[in-house]
Parts: structure tokens; sequence; C-alpha cells
């Protein structure tokens, strides 16, 4: 991974994610960018400055009309002191503080009077998050060219279950580097995305393979990781082509989704989508189809029990892999249960792709909502740890802008 060597500002606003920061100041140090913080009165009531200082390695700031500070390093001078200015979590209050230019604590002078980006990391109940007012606070924020990271969907401390938690550490670390680079970040109007102008190809879901006009074989897919990736790769400025299969799930703002049930049917379609810049093949495919599907019903008040005989189906990855239009850079999904990165390094190769995205489905993978990948290229193997699926899927795209960045 590259070397930054840069440095933020990394505001701690107070709740329960307050505990996030200081995961994200250690994530962050592994990526070479330090981090000095500011933690408000509320934040003080959930984490320490003994623990963010020991951590970051550096002084803690807290009070405005600390004198001492003041002297050795002023609010002014602090909040210009950093390549970036994060807030985790940006609570609704700071939010508001900041939206309309209030300056009452040393966080929200900081605010006011920094000349870097500000990346918020939003975090707070659902009921607060979807209210009105925040709403209208965050598009103000936006509108001024500030970035935001998350929020995530999930359960919260409180009880209730939305939109709300805080995006976890490694995925804001994701954001805080792209925006360090100084190219783009999430939700910034003042710069093109970083994926704009690419076609993104990518296969989700089931594939449902007849055995005659009511049954079907087909697998526990969901379409959630692959539905999430489309999601993020479109919130990078990609023009977004998603070739689904059946799944009980909406379609990503701003994809387009082709709905298909066959493998058959979703190498046609994909084919029928290209030219693309990436392909992204995360739809759990039947291998096998039934050779001969019956035109009626099949009934079990027959004699015999009906034989099965199956026949190998398409293998799209390794199709548009080597196919004439092939896209610049090729993604598969290696679904293991043992041996997982063995099979999919040998999957890698016999498929002619790019990269592998090795995942472990021996838990809940395959309809839960969270997932733990491992990037496997021709050159080395990266993995990530635990995520939540939304979180994964932002980790992938921002693997994806960084290879394009490298090689343009």
């Amino acid at each position: 991974m590259m070397q930054m060597n840069k440095r933020i500002l990394l505001i701690i606003g107070g709740g329960i994610a307050s505990y996030k920061a200081l995961f994200l100041i250690r994530v962050l140090a592994r990526r070479s960018i330090a981090s000095r913080v500011i933690l408000t009165k509320a934040g003080s009531e959930f984490v320490t400055a003994l623990a963010a200082g020991g951590l970051s390695g550096d002084k803690v700031y807290c009070d405005l009309f600390d004198l001492t500070d003041e002297a050795e390093m002023g609010h002014i001078q602090l909040s210009r002191s950093a390549d970036l200015v994060v807030v985790a979590p940006a609570t609704a209050d700071l939010l508001a503080k900041a939206a309309h230019g209030l300056a009452n604590d040393l966080a929200s002078t900081t605010l006011l009077a920094t000349d870097k980006r500000i990346l918020f990391a939003p975090a707070m109940n659902v009921r607060m998050w979807e209210a009105p007012t925040t709403q209208r606070n965050i598009q103000t924020l936006k509108d001024g060219g500030c970035l935001f990271i998350g929020p995530d969907e999930g359960d919260m401390a409180c009880g209730e279950y939305g939109f709300g938690r805080m995006a976890e550490p490694e995925a804001v670390a994701d954001a805080v580097e792209v925006a360090l680079r100084g190219v783009t970040a999430p939700d910034d109007p003042r710069d093109p995305k970083p994926l704009q102008g690419k076609h993104a190809l990518l296969t989700a879901g089931p594939t449902r393979e007849p055995i005659d006009p009511v049954r079907y074989l087909s697998n526990y897919s969901s379409g959630k990781q692959g539905y999430a990736i489309a999601g993020a790769l479109a919130e990078s400025g990609a023009h977004v082509t998603l070739v689904s299969g059946p799944v009980a799930l909406g379609p990503p703002h701003g994809v387009d989704v082709r709905p298909v049930e066959t493998a058959r049917d979703m190498l046609t379609a994909c084919e029928a989508a290209l030219p693309a810049d990436i392909f992204i093949s995360v739809a759990a495919v039947a291998d096998w189809r039934p050779a001969k599907p019956a035109d009626q019903k099949i009934k079990k008040s027959q004699t015999d029990m009906p034989a099965l005989e199956l026949t190998q189906n398409v293998d799209i990855l390794a199709t548009l892999s080597k196919a004439g239009n092939r896209p610049d850079l090729v993604i598969g999904f290696a679904a293991e249960t043992h041996n997982v990165i063995n099979h999919a390094r040998a999957k890698l190769t016999k498929k002619g792709c790019d990269w592998i995205i090795a995942n472990d489905i021996s838990g809940d993978v395959m309809g839960g909502d969270h997932n733990r990948m491992i990037l496997v290229t021709p050159k080395d193997t990266r993995s990530w740890p635990l995520l939540t699926k939304t979180d994964a899927a932002r980790k992938l795209v921002s693997a994806i802008v960084a290879h394009f960045q490298r090689n343009r």
C-alpha cells in the first residue's frame, strides 16, 4: 500500500460510536497517516484523552479556552496544521454547528476556521439521521464542499434499526486516503467522481435452472454483496450495469438493473452490455443445469423417482475474461468452504481474470450482512477484516479506484 506520510486532524464527537475513532487512529497509523486529536466534551464521556493520545502519539486538545494549549498551538493554527479534517463520529449536533457556522467550543471553532477539506463520518439515531433538519444541514455542508462517508444501516445501541451507524474504521480510512490523494472523495460536488466515465458491468444473485415449469436448481445467494458493490461503484461515478438473478432487493440508486433467470440468460445479458471498463462476477451462478428440463410438471405419483441428468453450465467469468472486447479489469469471486486462498489462486489462473475476491462461506456470508474478503492478485494477497457488506463493497471500490489511478 502507498505510504502517504500525511496528517489528519481528528475531531471525536460524543456517542457510543466514539470508540471507533480509537480504532481509526490505529488503522490510519498503519497506512502512515498520523492523527492529531480534538476530543469534544461529549466525546470525553465515551473515550479518554489518555487513550486517544496514547494511540496517536500526540497531544489531545479539548478546551477552546485552555491558555496552555493556545500558547502552544492556537486554535487557528490547529485548524490548519493537518492535511485533512475528519469528524468521527459526526453527531447531529456537530453537523448542525458546522452547517450554521456556530463556534462555541474548540471543535466547532476549528471547523469554521479551517482552510482544509472536511470529511464527516456521521453517527446518530436513525430518527435523528432522517430528520429533515439534519438532512438540510448535510446538504448545506455538501454544497460547501464537505465530504461524507456513511452512515451504515444496522442495529443500534438504542435498540432501533436503520441508517445511523458510523462507517467502520477501515471504510473511513479508505475515504481518508481518497481525499488525501487530492483527486476526489465521495459526495464532493466540486470534483469529478473517481470512476467518472467508466462503465462497470457486474453480476449478482443466484441463477435458477429449471427442472420443470415449477421447480428449479439454485443456491442461497441473496445478492446483497453484488448490490452493495453496484451501489458503491455508482457512488464513485461509474455507469453501472447490474445483471441480476432473482433477488428480494430494490435496485441500487443510479444503477441500470437487468433481471435474468438462468446462467445462459446472464451471459447473454453481459455480452450485450459490453464494452465495459470493469467486469465483476459476483453472482453465484449454478455450475450445472438439468440437461432436459420437462415441459410439464413432473408428478410425484409416478412409480419411479425421476432421474435428473445434469450438464455443465456456461462459465461467464472465463468467457468474458477471454472475450475480444475484454474489460480492462476483470474481477471474480471465489466462494469457498475450505482451502480458501489456494482455491482462489487456482481459479485466478484458470479463469484468466485479473483479481479474485475470495471469501469463506462456511459461516452466514450467503444471505448474511457481513463478509470477510481476501483480495488475490497475481502479485499478492490482501486480507480484509470482517465488515458489513456495504463497507466491504466500498473497500473493494477503493481498491478499484486506486488501480485506475495508478495505471492512467
